[in-house]
């Protein structure tokens, strides 16, 4: 397996004339040892079909032709998108075939060549993981598991159990698709240019239905779910009944129907698993639509 250090990273980016920006999130991995371990955290092997965002100049590309069956790349720069093949025609003959890299923003991205991806294994850009991650996993129902590197306090959020202090609407949605957990931290000296924080690594696995019923009906829609999520997180000083009183109706309505999915009007969001958001969802409907 051909991996890129340091020098290597420095002298492709020359070539292209790129100079990373923070505006786009570009900070590159130079350590072949933090490949090794995202490659082996993530579990993909040679039937997995990977959807890879970011993949700035190849680092985690290389590592993943030489281990998935494909990898769709998308990239939003269109001359790193452009070098992609070239870099791994280069450093990784045998696995050019394995590649397609489609030139776009990852959050507009409505369709993908290839077979469906099975996994999303990548660096996410800073500025925008969240919502990358979110639309992604939700857009695309093939993929059963995802690794992703993201920053430090993002990671805690998405990985965060209920009651905890970090623990928000991130949190909460992320889990209507499956199980989340931090997977392991990563230093800042890993990135050409080094950020001024710290990364972490989460990895998600799907579960085989969203709480509150299988996905072709028996339970709450994800828009009504994600709504009261959203409201319940707006100000999270709240309580519940106040918090969702807009969605509701009024303050009383919201307590009531707090009252019939089992929940106290006086917690606030930060108390609630995904499970009790989609019964308050289910109690609220029809009012709470998709």
């Amino acid at each position: 397996m051909a991996l890129l250090g340091p020098r290597a990273v420095r002298e492709l980016a020359a070539a292209l004339g790129v100079n990373p920006t923070k505006g786009l999130g570009q900070n590159f991995v130079v350590d072949a040892n933090t490949i090794r371990r995202i490659l082996t955290l993530s579990g993909v092997g040679p039937d997995d079909v990977v959807l890879e965002v970011g993949p700035g100049l190849g680092s985690l590309t290389l590592g993943l032709v030489a281990t998935a069956e494909q990898v769709v790349a998308v990239e939003i720069d269109p001359v790193l998108a452009a070098a992609l093949p070239a870099t791994v025609d280069r450093f990784a003959p045998a696995a050019r075939d394995r590649l397609l890299v489609v030139t776009a923003d990852a959050l507009r991205v409505t369709e993908l060549p290839g077979d469906p991806p099975t996994q999303l294994v990548a660096n996410l850009p800073y500025n925008v993981a969240v919502p990358v991650l979110l639309e992604l996993i939700g857009r695309l129902p093939s993929l059963r598991a995802a690794l992703v590197m993201v920053q430090l306090e993002v990671a805690q959020r998405l990985a965060a159990p209920p009651g905890s202090k970090v623990y928000g609407a991130p949190s909460a949605k992320l889990a209507w698709y499956g199980t989340a957990r931090l997977a392991g931290t990563v230093p800042p000296t890993v990135f050409w240019p080094q950020p001024r924080v710290g990364s972490g690594l989460v990895a998600w696995r799907r579960h085989p239905e969203p709480p509150g019923g299988p996905a072709a009906g028996g339970g709450p829609e994800r828009e009504a779910v994600f709504a009261v999520i959203d409201a319940a997180f707006a100000q999270r000083r709240k309580t519940l009944r106040a918090a969702l009183a807009q969605l509701a109706g009024g303050v009383d309505a919201a307590a009531a129907a707090l009252a019939r999915a089992g929940v106290d009007p006086g917690s606030r969001g930060e108390q609630l698993d995904v499970g009790a958001f989609a019964a308050v969802a289910a109690a609220l409907a029809p009012r709470v639509r998709p």
